[in-house]
């Protein structure tokens, strides 16, 4: 069953906004909508993560779990989802650390 999929792009290949085109809308630089199937949403995002390069991506599409929705990226982005006992949030790393590590800040 098809469901509405949100597929965020920074600083990516053109050719990558050229194949997400086909596919779905692009409602803002970048920012493209959809109602795809399981099956394209995920070879959209294959595709999309093998051609990033230095720019960054980001899925939204619908999940079943508490909040309904999963988050996947790809890149290099300083704000990285991060589960907390079964909620996703959104950490925010230090800009003095150009590739971070995965861990939680010490004051959290």
């Amino acid at each position: 069953m098809a469901s509405m999929v949100v597929l965020a792009t920074t600083a990516v290949p053109d050719r990558l906004h050229g194949a997400l085109s086909r596919w779905m809308i692009e409602v803002a630089p970048g920012l493209f909508v959809g109602t795809l199937s399981a099956r394209v949403r995920d070879e959209l995002w294959e595709a999309a993560g093998d051609v990033v390069g230095d720019g960054a991506a980001i899925l939204l599409h619908p999940y079943d779990n508490e909040q309904g929705f999963r988050i996947r990226t790809a890149g290099a982005r300083r704000r990285r989802p991060v589960d907390f006992d079964g909620l996703t949030l959104v950490a925010m790393l230090p800009l003095d650390r150009p590739e971070p590590e995965l861990i939680w800040p010490d004051n959290w």
